[in-house]
């Protein structure tokens, strides 16, 4: 099939298998980091632009403004051009370099927040801030801020759809990380339509205050609510069964360990994802069909995530992570392993 354009290109994302001990679970990995822009954020960016449009809200030729950490930004960039559009990404230090570079290249324009803050901490109070007060002095600009907007949850329908039909049976459990909330709810609600026993889990780093725990600075980019922050509207808690946090480490870790023993390069959130998906695994505690997306990809994190110095001289090191993966990634059977990643640990 010929498409005619880049965001016909989203969704349809191919699932991988990744072998697990258990006769009885599969861990599916959606592979969004396959959408045009990189990462699961493409769809529901283009939702929230066409929702916006359809309103009158937002007018042809019309300027988009949003506080992002890159994902939605890249995701809006697309759609912007797509649409005849301006955009304006509203950017802090906590953003990874590529992600900005790749939005300019597309046309966006970047404004910085001022301000000092420790590389750890992301401001997104202050860039929420900024990007309101931009779209109230530009004319015919919107401010989408995805952390309230509810077409955001909306624009996962087809994500639930494409999952349900590529598995070809029930979606036992979903693993997924939670950032404004949007994938999550949007996600948890339609899997649950469609089989109201389907497991949720959403996954934050450790310092974000999305479950109420005690908030503090984390590495961790485009995932969970920082310190000083709210948690967005878009949030549903009722269609979520259970939220936990991940370390930095236990995340980075993972991300590292996956790129080198399967070829493929997953983002830093995702390598959270996946840690907690694998620990429930092997606990017990989900089982059958366990899908987690992969948000993003780790291309762009080569200077960060995948960078042993960057890593080392802030602490986030740890193999005993790695001795932990290599347990609950090895297979009963030592004729497929090898031939299914020949790097992973046999039992």
């Amino acid at each position: 099939m010929i498409l005619n354009k880049v965001t016909d290109l989203i969704g349809n994302t191919p699932i991988l298998s990744l072998p697990v001990p258990s006769k009885n679970s599969r861990l599916l990995l959606k592979i969004e980091k396959n959408n045009p822009g990189g990462s699961i954020k493409d769809r529901m960016a283009r939702n929230m632009v066409v929702a916006a449009l359809k309103s009158g809200r937002l007018k042809p030729g019309g300027v988009i403004v949003e506080s992002s950490s890159g994902n939605t930004g890249i995701g809006l960039a697309i759609t912007a051009i797509e649409f005849g559009l301006r955009f304006i990404a509203v950017v802090d230090h906590h953003a990874a370099q590529d992600k900005i570079a790749v939005m300019r290249a597309l046309g966006a324009e970047i404004r910085f927040v001022e301000g000092s803050y420790r590389e750890d901490e992301v401001a997104v109070v202050e860039r929420q801030r900024l990007a309101a007060e931009l779209a109230s002095q530009i004319p015919g600009s919107v401010f989408m801020n995805q952390s309230d907007n509810v077409a955001n949850a909306g624009g996962y329908f087809d994500f639930v759809r494409e999952v349900i039909d590529q598995i070809g049976g029930p979606v036992d459990a979903y693993v997924g990380c939670v950032g404004t909330g949007g994938s999550m709810t949007g996600i948890a609600r339609g899997l649950k339509l469609h089989n109201p026993n389907t497991r949720t889990i959403a996954v934050e780093p450790d310092g974000s205050i999305v479950f109420g725990q005690p908030g503090h600075p984390y590495f961790q980019s485009g995932t969970g609510t920082p310190k000083g922050d709210t948690v967005g509207l878009v949030l549903d808690y009722s269609c979520i069964d259970m939220g936990v946090q991940v370390t930095d480490a236990q995340a980075f870790e993972t991300a590292r360990y996956i790129a080198k023993h399967t070829g493929l390069l997953v983002g830093g959130s995702t390598g959270g994802v996946i840690y907690k998906a694998l620990e429930f695994i092997h606990g017990g505690l989900i089982g059958g069909n366990v899908v987690a997306a992969v948000a993003d990809g780790g291309e762009k994190y080569l200077h960060t995530v995948f960078n042993e110095d960057w890593l080392k001289s802030r602490n986030l090191l740890d193999p005993d992570i790695g001795k932990k993966l290599d347990g609950w990634l090895s297979t009963d059977s030592e004729e497929e392993a090898p031939r299914l990643y020949p790097r992973l640990s046999v039992a």
